[in-house]
């Protein structure tokens, strides 16, 4: 996520950073490459040139010149301007109104709006505790009613069905009224969307806003498209009073133009962003957050709080309990630990937001991709439980066995069994907890320059 902007700045800054003395020289070079980084990463120009100035003016000023450590204090100053343009601190949805309260989707075709739909209904069901209706108001694309159908099934939300004979607005009011008798905390509405922006789209969303009277209006939008994400939800924002932005595909956004100018440009708060293709895959935006891992620093937050979310506790607590009796860490353990990682979003997602590490993210993900981990699992699999529970055990035939039964090589299992090992070692250290520890571990470094001495911290990682 945004690796060009964050390789640029974080280069940039480190050159900057270990000054002992700043100057108005070195403090403009500075200030030229952090524009030239904003500017490739498609950042709008009115962004760059305030966030640059109010730089400037901070780091010219008392607040740097008196510090310390004049470079340190610099980055604070450019992280503290960052997470000011990015829009200072997550915005909530606002759903303390009469139940049901009605979220209203917009955005154009092909920003993953129907997806949003089903992702933002799992989240606050899961989340949040909600009860979720969502319906489809697309009647110009029949696979938008379908879509929604079953990806509500997947997430496990009830579906209000609709018709491409009927009109949006009574597809709503429908809606609406099933949401209220059955007492439905939230009703989310899928609007149809367009290639491009036109009168007749505005004017039906427009309809459709004035019947709901909605408690949340978010504009979907892809972040990809860099500045045009800007401008396209400041169009939408001239008609729709919208109440936040959800920003899509963020995960395989590597410029970060649109997060950066959405919230300027718009004066609308990011609220959501789109972190990957599953139903699991969306996030509230938190600005502090990503400002640090925008400059490198990490966002151990996150990984917690996705580590309490996706971990089997049930698991965890029993790899303790083992632990703690003294027992060893076997390959039923690592495949647990293989399981949760993969749950995690894998080994790159992972270290992007250990402080000091997301240099590391992209050169793991290649060394470790997801469908070797995939692998890993099937040689588990492929081994008897005694195997499993005593690997010393596994002589030339076996590992043939094994191999044959996997679709493996023998390089494959002594990969395997080296990387076991490098686990076994760490969590005799840990000794507690698992992966939920690790993560807490990790979490009581942040800011001290990333987790150095784990060494072999991930499985697969060296």
């Amino acid at each position: 996520m945004f690796e060009n902007l964050s390789d640029r700045l974080s280069q940039t800054l480190r050159q900057v950073g270990g000054k002992a003395h700043l100057s108005e020289d070195n403090i403009k070079a500075a200030l030229r490459d952090v524009r030239m980084a904003l500017l490739e990463a498609d950042v709008a120009l009115p962004v760059v040139k305030e966030f640059t100035d109010a730089v400037r003016q901070r780091a010219m000023g008392q607040e740097v010149s008196a510090a310390l450590s004049p470079g340190q204090a610099f980055l604070k100053v450019v992280q503290a301007e960052l997470q000011a343009a990015l829009g200072d601190q997550n915005s909530a949805l606002n759903l303390a109104v009469k139940p049901p309260a009605i979220i209203l989707m917009a955005g154009l075709q092909g920003a993953g709006k129907t997806t949003t739909v089903a992702k933002l209904a799992k989240y606050l069901k899961e989340r949040e505790k909600k009860s979720v209706l969502v319906v489809s108001a697309d009647i110009y694309r029949p696979a938008a009613i379908k879509q929604l159908e079953t990806l509500a099934a997947e997430v496990g939300v009830s579906f209000q069905p609709s018709d491409i004979s009927q009109k949006p607005l009574a597809i709503v009011q429908a809606a609406l009224k099933t949401a209220a008798a059955s007492m439905h905390d939230v009703l989310i509405v899928d609007t149809a969307g367009r290639l491009a922006i036109d009168d007749a789209m505005m004017g039906e969303i427009g309809d459709l806003h004035k019947a709901l009277d909605p408690a949340e209006t978010l504009f979907v939008v892809d972040a990809m498209t860099g500045q045009d994400a800007a401008n396209t939800a400041k169009a939408f924002g001239e008609v729709l009073p919208l109440t936040g932005v959800v920003l899509t595909k963020i995960d395989a956004d590597t410029r970060g133009g649109a997060a950066l100018s959405v919230r300027q440009v718009t004066g609308k708060p990011i609220k959501f962003m789109g972190v990957g293709e599953k139903v699991a895959a969306l996030e509230p935006f938190h600005p502090d957050r990503i400002a640090s891992r925008i400059l490198g620093m990490g966002d151990m937050m996150s990984l917690i709080e996705e580590a309490e979310q996706n971990i089997d506790k049930r698991k965890a607590e029993r790899l303790a309990r083992k632990m703690k009796r003294g027992k060893s860490f076997d390959l039923e353990d690592f495949r647990d630990q293989l399981q949760q990682m993969k749950n995690m979003g894998g080994l790159g997602s992972m270290l992007e937001k250990m402080p000091g590490m997301s240099g590391m993210a992209e050169m793991a993900e290649q060394q470790v991709a997801q469908k070797q981990f995939g692998q890993m699992e099937a040689i588990i699999n492929s081994m008897t439980p005694q195997e499993r529970k005593h690997p010393d055990s596994l002589n030339g035939s076996r590992k043939r066995r094994i191999t044959a039964g996997s679709g493996t090589q023998l390089q494959d299992l002594n990969r395997l069994m080296k990387q076991h090992k490098q686990m076994q070692k760490m969590m005799k250290k840990m000794k507690k907890g698992g992966m939920a520890n690790m993560m807490r571990g990790l979490g009581g470094m942040s800011g001290q320059g990333g987790p150095a001495g784990m060494g072999g911290l991930p499985p697969g990682f060296k």
